[in-house]
């Protein structure tokens, strides 16, 4: 049964359970900086119920932000008072004299009565929206009602649905019976006219542009209403989030949709075939554009004459009716993902489409991270963030997240590919396009030709077999890359290949000649244009389409390169400060590549800030802050008044977690990883040594992170040389992080099931050993609770290498554009240390994990031990971490904890 919290203030904040303290704080401030229209990074270890405190603290508000928008409404409609003006909602809802104090004067000069006819004219205006938007509102929920308590309805629209199978199944036929003949005869000339059409009734015209007309249904209350946009990394992650919103007190009533990307809600087997993320897109695009649009296709097939007109393919998911039932339905009950495909099945209609019609009326929209932080995959969407609250979960990648979104890497393969492409494109259509259009076309043919100049290559020769005469990586600014290039005189502001569609002509042009097929391995990369090319030779016979369908078992087809292009030209849009140019330079011109590298994030992340009404930023360990306050958040202009930080402790007892910084081994080798010292013989055999003594006094499973695969595999060869493994084996089962993303969940399973096995069987073996890497598949998102974690071991100090040409010109960047203050270290040299920290908070935070849980945390280096290093651990650690010189005192604590904590358990 929920219970009701009250907070100071009087908000009730409805929880499935007691809520711990920190929950019931969480709530508060979570709900202060909704309430104030702030910026929180939001902190709170993984075990103390973030995701419900979230969802508990954002939603109560929503609920009293509603209720109170509702009596504002009713006052106005019965009153015709002035609407209030919180200051804080961003919408715009209220008209321009609402916003004014009631004296203002207006235009210098204007007599009272002027001021006061346009002031009673914008008053009626507001009271007539505000009877249409209740209108609306009522309509929608007495829809839903019905849909939630009428089974009769159920049952008709399942109904529909057969009738509409059934129809479907009978065109089917009719089509064989007439596949099955001889072939339609040549008409005559004027014959044509006379032959039906495919019939199309009336109800099914409407309904191809009944979503055009139906807008203004469909986008009912985005104007004045509040949604809550919740975003994480993962579909996974976000199913979870489903979830914990469905057990809430406001499962049954709130009005939730799950986005996602086609990938994911596409219900349509031929289109989700196609594997490729990209060809999935266009393909839907293409369809509803047909749709739309009944455009006929004609071909040629012998000089003189032509086929019969034959209309284009459509969706059969893409119904208004079916669709309209689909948003109601998302609305009435709160559903994931799977729930969400599993229901668009049913119903026949499409859930890509289906929940983004369901986004005006929704109270909470969850979705990925890539759909909220790029500008062009929100106005996809149909997302619109003015006035509204956005709460971003897993947010201590958020920077990183942001540069990735908007990096992109071209190879020289692909700019040969692309260039060859549209070469034989318009040599094949050249005299049927437009005089402009081959124009852009040769701009694109220049640029592609250029980018493969200026990395050292020839457009003309095959891009495996060419060698470059010098290899290595130069980095350039946006204008000195163009200007290398010879293409500065070149406008790329004009998006022509968007506008143009010319990667999708282009694709459906390679495919019908089966030039975009993934080869087979005794072929080799270009073997589908050398194929193509013959084809178009004279006396040689154009490639079947056949082989598109032998294709289907193979890999999936990759989409055209030049759509991939598009989005390198797009990015060197960005202004000159804020990016650079990598050309990457590797032996052979397919190896090498041109990549665009994002230096400010904060200037696609400004809109989002200024936008909405509120922004959440939230983690279980978003320690160190100073990097989003810094690079993110002051570069977007946001004021430092408008940043809140709210980071709360563990649930677990102060006794329940023992970390520990051991400055030198048990032969008083000091420990510091540094890349001179740590691939010395005497560093890793006193790490080998440590885990020997720790693991004869750890229960359970040990995991251990290292700062990098290679490392971890050299210590490991070490170890099997030098006997430490074996010594290691006698007490627990070695297990070492798989690379491969397939094989992890297989070593995991045995992972568990030997520590499982040796904590009932007793003997000399008391668990497992597992040998992670820092940033690698285990160091985040894995759950080590209890046994199988309890004790985590970080070896050295994870820093990236300053050797990166991406790493050094980003610190450049921060070192110029960011203030230093007095005593501070340099804003570059605090980026390595934040990123540094950053993978370390989330490699320790695998343990702990529940209430009851105990761990110990051993950091095996004394650069651990500096202030301005243990500040950037969370608090919750930091407030308990002892710093042991030697290793004696260390493993004394160790033995200790353990032993008592076993004996209790």
């Amino acid at each position: 049964m929920a219970d009701k919290t009250k907070e100071a203030g009087g908000v009730h904040f409805p929880f499935p359970f007691t809520p711990y303290a920190i929950q019931k704080d969480f709530m508060a401030a979570l709900y202060q900086v909704l309430e104030a229209g702030k910026i929180g990074i939001f902190e709170s270890p993984t075990g103390t119920g973030k995701s419900l405190s979230l969802i508990c603290g954002a939603l109560s508000w929503l609920r009293d932000f509603e209720q109170k928008k509702r009596e504002e409404e009713e006052r106005l409609l019965e009153a015709g008072a002035d609407p209030l003006n919180d200051g804080k909602d961003q919408a715009p809802c209220p008209p321009p004299s609402c916003q004014e104090s009631p004296g203002s004067p207006r235009a210098a000069g204007e007599p009272d009565w002027v001021t006061q006819f346009v002031q009673k004219k914008e008053e009626r205006d507001l009271v007539d929206r505000l009877k249409e938007e209740q209108v609306r509102r009522k309509k929608r929920e007495e829809r839903l009602q019905q849909i939630r308590h009428n089974v009769p309805l159920k049952f008709a629209a399942k109904r529909m649905r057969q009738e509409d199978e059934e129809t479907e199944r009978l065109l089917r036929l009719s089509r064989e019976m007439l596949a099955a003949g001889t072939g339609p005869e040549q008409l005559a000339w004027g014959e044509e006219e006379l032959v039906l059409a495919e019939y199309e009734s009336d109800k099914e015209k409407g309904s191809t542009s009944g979503v055009d007309a139906d807008e203004d249904d469909l986008e009912e209350e985005h104007v004045t209403k509040r949604e809550i946009y919740y975003c994480s990394r993962t579909h996974s992650q976000l199913a979870q989030f489903v979830h914990e919103v469905q057990k809430s007190p406001f499962g049954k009533d709130t009005r939730l949709v799950s986005l996602g990307s086609r990938q994911n809600l596409c219900v349509n087997e031929d289109v989700r075939k196609l594997g490729s993320v990209q060809l999935i897109n266009d393909r839907c695009v293409e369809l509803q554009r047909s749709k739309h649009e009944k455009k006929n296709i004609v071909e040629e097939e012998k000089p003189g004459r032509r086929r019969r007109l034959e209309p284009r393919a459509t969706c059969p998911f893409y119904s208004h009716k079916q669709l309209q039932l689909l948003r109601d339905e998302v609305l009435v009950e709160v559903k994931d993902i799977e729930q969400l495909v599993a229901l668009g099945k049913e119903a026949r209609a499409c859930p890509y489409y289906g929940s983004r019609f369901a986004i005006p009326a929704a109270q909470l929209v969850v979705l990925p991270y890539q759909m909220l932080l790029h500008a062009a995959a929100r106005q996809a969407a149909g997302i619109r963030l003015q006035g509204q609250v956005v709460v971003i979960d897993e947010a201590h990648n958020l920077i990183d997240t942001i540069t990735g979104i908007h990096s992109v890497e071209v190879s020289g393969s692909q700019l040969c590919q692309a260039h060859s492409q549209l070469l034989q494109y318009t040599e094949r259509y050249g005299k049927r396009l437009k005089a402009k259009n081959l124009m852009y076309i040769k701009q694109i043919l220049y640029l592609l030709e250029k980018f493969v100049t200026v990395l050292g290559g020839n457009i003309k020769q095959n891009p495996n077999t060419q060698s470059l005469s010098q290899a290595g990586t130069e980095l350039k600014t946006i204008s000195d890359f163009l200007f290398q290039s010879q293409i500065d005189n070149i406008n790329l502001f004009k998006r022509y290949c968007e506008k143009s569609m010319v990667s999708r002509k282009l694709l459906g042009f390679t495919e019908r000649y089966g030039a975009v097929l993934a080869p087979s391995r005794e072929q080799p990369k270009l073997s589908g244009f050398q194929h193509f090319l013959q084809s178009l030779q004279p006396g040689a016979t154009a490639a079947p389409a056949a082989p598109a369908e032998e294709g289907e078992d193979r890999a999936p087809r990759p989409a055209s390169p030049l759509m991939h292009i598009e989005g390198f030209l797009a990015a060197l849009t960005t202004a000159n400060q804020d990016g650079r140019v990598i050309l990457s330079r590797q032996g052979s011109l397919s190896q090498s590549s041109l990549k665009f590298l994002l230096l400010n994030p904060a200037v696609h992340f400004a809109q989002v800030v200024k936008e909405c009404r509120a922004v959440v930023l939230a983690g279980g360990t978003m320690q160190p802050v100073s990097d989003l306050r810094e690079q993110l958040l002051a570069c977007a202009g946001v004021q430092a008044e408008r940043v809140v930080e709210f980071s709360c402790g563990h649930v677990i007892p102060a006794d329940n977690i023992l970390p520990l910084v051991i400055c030198s081994g048990p032969s008083n080798q000091q420990l510091e990883f540094t890349y001179q010292k740590r691939e010395l013989p005497q560093m890793m055999d006193e790490t080998g040594r440590i885990l020997c003594n720790l693991c004869n006094v750890v229960p359970g499973g040990v995991v251990c992170f290292f700062p990098s695969y290679e490392y971890q595999r050299q210590v490991h060869a070490h170890w099997d040389k030098s006997g430490l493994l074996a010594r290691l084996a006698v007490r627990k089962k070695i297990f070492q992080e798989p690379k491969r993303v397939n094989q992890v969940e297989q070593v995991l399973l045995e992972y568990s099931r030997c520590v499982k096995h040796c904590g009932q069987a007793g003997g000399t073996v008391t668990g497992a050993l597992m040998l992670s890497v820092v940033g690698g598949k285990m160091s985040e998102g894995i759950n080590f609770s209890d046994n199988l974690g309890r004790c985590v071991v970080m070896v050295g100090m994870p820093f990236p290498s300053v050797r990166s040409a991406e790493l050094q010109e980003k610190m450049a960047y921060l070192d110029q554009t960011l203030p230093r203050a007095p005593g501070q270290v340099p804003p570059g040299k605090a980026l390595v240390e934040n990123l540094c920290m950053k993978a370390v908070n989330q490699s320790i935070g695998r343990a702990i994990r529940h209430q009851k849980d105990f761990a110990s945390i051993v950091l095996l280096d004394q650069r651990y031990a500096r202030p301005p290093i243990l500040a950037k651990l969370p608090a919750w650690i930091r407030d308990r971490v002892q710093v042991k010189a030697t290793f004696g005192p260390a493993f004394a604590a160790l033995r200790k904890f353990h032993r008592e904590k076993s004996g209790s358990s």
